[in-house]
């Protein structure tokens, strides 16, 4: 199974518990293996590229397979010609997260104080992502736009860099996958102002989604599922699918990828095929709104 982003982010991490139970469902070892860059391109083009035997799988994301194609000119694969869905593996908000020695020096409780430390100071306050067009990137991007404020952005190769400058104070905020920063938000190393999805995290009740905290109509969740390359046998598909999702309904699973602030999915291929072409729209959308195209 190849992951497109470093190790320790929530791909790696929702791959990795999805691999335990795969291989032994599968009756065959499932290797996790991360091939980062390029915004997820490189490891993406090289599934693309494989044998469609079932052997290779992708742990796609919104970024490779809804949001690429509108930032970049042009890609190395065909995000929809190139491979076969498999199933939806989870949905999971990103997270707007601050670095708490910012929040308490500049008294940043809330999005609303936030929004109103931005519009005093446009372009002070660093907003860290794991990388150009990526979610976590136009998920700021979106914020800036409906918020009417400014902040500088500053790309990092993944969550785990990332993650590190937040905390260390050389970047202020990120809005990251919650999966990757949920240890970090428990210890209080980072400081939770809100969820982008449109309901509350059960994983973090008390964390208001962005349109309680004041931006209405905000939306901007990321997820992961499986993808094959084009050619793969339905059957295969359709067997692993069926894998995938039995795997995703043991409660041990479940309690794992809850824990991490994610909703487990498993829906049938045509579902995601389906779903996918919903996101493809909307974040061209946000795209086009935001101007984050890359040429």
């Amino acid at each position: 199974m190849i992951v497109p982003y470093v190790a320790g982010g929530a791909a790696d991490i929702t791959a990795r518990v999805m691999a335990a139970h795969m291989t032994k469902d599968l009756g065959a070892t499932v290797v996790v293996e991360n091939k980062p860059g390029a915004n997820g391109m490189i490891g993406t083009d090289m599934v693309a590229k494989a044998a469609p035997d079932g052997y290779t799988l992708l742990m796609g994301t919104v970024s490779t397979h809804a949001i690429n194609q509108s930032v970049y000119g042009k890609l190395p694969y065909d995000p929809v010609k190139d491979f076969v869905p498999v199933t939806l593996v989870i949905p999971v908000p990103n997270i707007l997260e601050l670095n708490p020695k910012f929040a308490d020096k500049h008294g940043i409780r809330t999005v609303a104080d936030l929004i109103k430390y931005l519009k005093a100071n446009p372009n002070s306050v660093n907003m860290a992502s794991t990388g150009n067009g990526t979610s976590t990137h136009l998920s700021g991007e979106l914020f800036q736009t409906m918020t009417g404020t400014q902040m500088t952005h500053v790309p990092y190769k993944g969550s785990s860099p990332a993650l590190t400058d937040v905390m260390a104070g050389s970047a202020d905020l990120i809005f990251d996958n919650l999966p990757s920063s949920m240890a970090f938000l428990k210890s209080g190393k980072l400081r939770p102002l809100a969820v982008t999805g449109s309901q509350r995290s059960p994983a973090l009740p008390d964390v208001p989604t962005m349109a309680e905290a004041g931006v209405a109509g905000y939306d901007a969740s990321s997820w992961f599922g499986l993808l094959a390359p084009a050619g793969t046998p339905p059957a295969v598909v359709d067997k692993i699918q069926r894998d995938v999702a039995a795997a995703l309904q043991l409660p041990a699973v479940r309690a794992q990828l809850q824990a991490q602030g994610a909703t487990p999915s498993g829906n049938t291929p045509d579902q995601f095929k389906q779903f996918m072409a919903q996101e493809t729209a909307k974040w061209a959308e946000v795209v086009k709104k935001s101007g984050a195209k890359v040429d």
